[in-house]
């Protein structure tokens, strides 16, 4: 009987593996079955963007952490497939550092050549992966479109639905009573909706400082970015200050742990990613 292989997640790290069997299948490999579930409309996984935030078209928690304005902060050189170059996917050289849309629409590029498509059932969420006791796994899966469950089972799987999307939200003294928004990361989808607003970034890692330099290039009135371990390291413009480790809001003033104090309208959690697979034991 010939094997299967479970993949779950159709994003870059996902397709990487379909794209791998294919290409053993082309050089005469026996390669296996070989099934994707895609709990998204579409594949791509986190550069499949989406609008939506909380919860999606059926009522399960957003994948999508991306926003509208990303820009890769890596050299694309950095991000290449092997086998598909963005010379060859564009027809030309491009800038190496590329927004969101040209990244979405390169990795589109390599696996719509490569024609595996087929292997992946959209909308469809795995809930649980078990052992078998004769070996393999039984994959436990629900088809959103089709209203329905299916058990199948499968000799491997492997997960691909990477760590950024269940967002790690720490909570302050105030929070509950903050006059104005508290988002995370997870959840921002454009610095427009903060235009002449006075923004609160927590965090010190890339998030924060994309998140907060779109603020500021798109019209906040002021940034204050606060650290925890160490301040990022860089000249900012004179309306965005760097101050130490938040220590709770009272109202709309946040208190930090240098004894310094600041009006805000919003707050932006940039606090990082919990390792959470929902339908492992």
């Amino acid at each position: 009987m010939k094997k299967r292989v479970c993949v779950i997640g159709a994003g870059p790290s996902g397709l990487a593996q379909l794209r791998a069997f294919q290409s053993a299948a082309e050089q005469g490999a026996d390669v296996p079955e070989v099934v994707c579930f895609e709990k998204q409309d579409d594949w791509g996984g986190l550069w499949n963007y989406t609008w939506r935030t909380g919860v999606d078209e059926h009522g399960n928690q957003c994948h999508g952490s991306m926003y509208r304005y990303l820009w890769s902060n890596g050299p694309k050189e950095g991000l290449e497939f092997a086998d598909y170059t963005f010379e060859e996917h564009f027809g030309k050289p491009i800038a190496s550092y590329p927004p969101r849309s040209v990244l979405f629409d390169y990795i589109k590029g390599r696996v719509e050549k490569a024609g595996v498509r087929g292997q992946i059932r959209f909308n469809t969420i795995v809930r649980d992966v078990r052992t078998l006791d004769g070996g393999g796994f039984e994959v436990t899966a629900r088809d959103e479109a089709a209203d329905s469950e299916v058990r199948e089972a499968f000799d491997h799987v492997v997960v691909a639905t990477g760590h950024f999307s269940v967002p790690n939200v720490p909570e302050y003294p105030g929070f509950e009573t903050f006059n104005g928004r508290i988002l995370h990361a997870h959840d921002f989808r454009a610095a427009r909706e903060f235009a002449g607003q006075d923004v609160l970034i927590l965090g010190t890692s890339y998030s924060a400082e994309d998140i907060g330099s779109q603020c500021w290039k798109y019209g906040a009135k002021s940034i204050t970015s606060c650290w925890r371990t160490a301040p990022m390291p860089y000249e900012w413009p004179d309306n965005w200050t760097v101050v130490p480790a938040l220590e709770g809001v009272e109202g709309r003033t946040a208190h930090f742990k240098d004894g310094t104090s600041k009006e805000v309208d919003a707050i932006v959690l940039c606090t990082g990613y919990l390792h959470h697979f929902a339908f492992l034991p």
